[in-house]
């Protein structure tokens, strides 16, 4: 069990960087160390998932039939969930091996005839048809070039339906904060996203958190500089007195959350053929 999380690397390619994480954790248990935090002990990246899913559930509950693109889906996690509630999902990814974890799972829960898979940038993104709702959960704030997250809020907007839904849960903290920052990741501040959905044609419907708790991120950047046992122990301690708070007060404690969730509605017309 790694405690001290892994190194990110000093040229990050996003293609290489994802696929080599599906290679070492996708067929993994609930494959969690693919899609959270890269290197950290299982129990932190379930208190991510499940501080995720209390954040996302009053935007999921969809009825049967809703047409969904979920981007950056990873293995299908939040691809099967909506399947299971009986929408129809198209999940896209970069890494081939996260795709086809995607399938082997769906299969698994017989849930082939409601999802469909597909490798694709979400940058470059063609799914071929417009969308209820478009899911991403922890995507943009991969996406480092300006330019390329300029394309992807684009395509986010172009593949949801007139008067559909896109629900975006990132980490965009209210003030600047780069101590966590690395050269896979940018925690941008709230602001700039909310400058760039309005540029690209989207309506802020609502705004919610996930994770007001600051244990963690106050711990993170001293992580790998602390004795193994003590980071540990550490990273024990952050979790459980993070969990009770980002569970009682997350959705609510919106301006102290370091991850939000942003609902935007599309007010234009998509090029997509339904």
């Amino acid at each position: 069990m790694a405690v001290r999380g892994i190194p990110a690397p000093v040229a990050y390619v996003p293609a290489s960087y994802w696929e080599d994480r599906a290679q070492r954790f996708a067929a993994q248990g609930d494959g969690l160390a693919a899609v959270c935090s890269y290197g950290m002990p299982s129990f932190y990246n379930r208190a991510i998932d499940l501080s995720q899913r209390l954040a996302l559930d009053r935007w999921l509950r969809v009825p049967p039939g809703t047409r969904v693109l979920d981007i950056g889906c990873g293995i299908g996690r939040w691809s099967r969930l909506l399947a299971q509630r009986g929408a129809q999902v198209t999940g896209i990814d970069l890494s081939r091996t996260m795709i086809d974890e995607a399938r082997r799972r769906a299969q698994h829960e017989g849930l082939t005839n409601r999802c469909r898979f597909m490798v694709q940038d979400t940058a470059t993104l063609d799914a071929g048809a417009s969308f209820d709702l478009v899911l991403g959960v922890t995507v943009l704030q991969h996406i480092l070039d300006a330019g390329a997250l300029r394309r992807a809020v684009g395509n986010l907007a172009t593949h949801a339906r007139r008067g559909g839904r896109i629900v975006l849960l990132e980490a965009a903290p209210a003030r600047r904060a780069v101590r966590c920052n690395t050269t896979i990741f940018q925690a941008r501040e709230r602001s700039t996203y909310l400058n760039l959905f309005a540029e690209c044609g989207l309506e802020l419907e609502a705004m919610t958190g996930v994770d007001p708790a600051p244990f963690r991120n106050w711990l993170l950047p001293s992580v790998r500089r602390l004795p193994r046992a003590l980071s540990l122990a550490a990273l024990a301690a952050a979790t459980a007195a993070s969990v009770p708070v980002d569970v009682l007060f997350g959705r609510a404690a919106v301006a102290r959350s370091w991850h939000v969730v942003f609902v935007l509605k599309h007010v234009g017309g998509g090029q997509h053929a339904h």
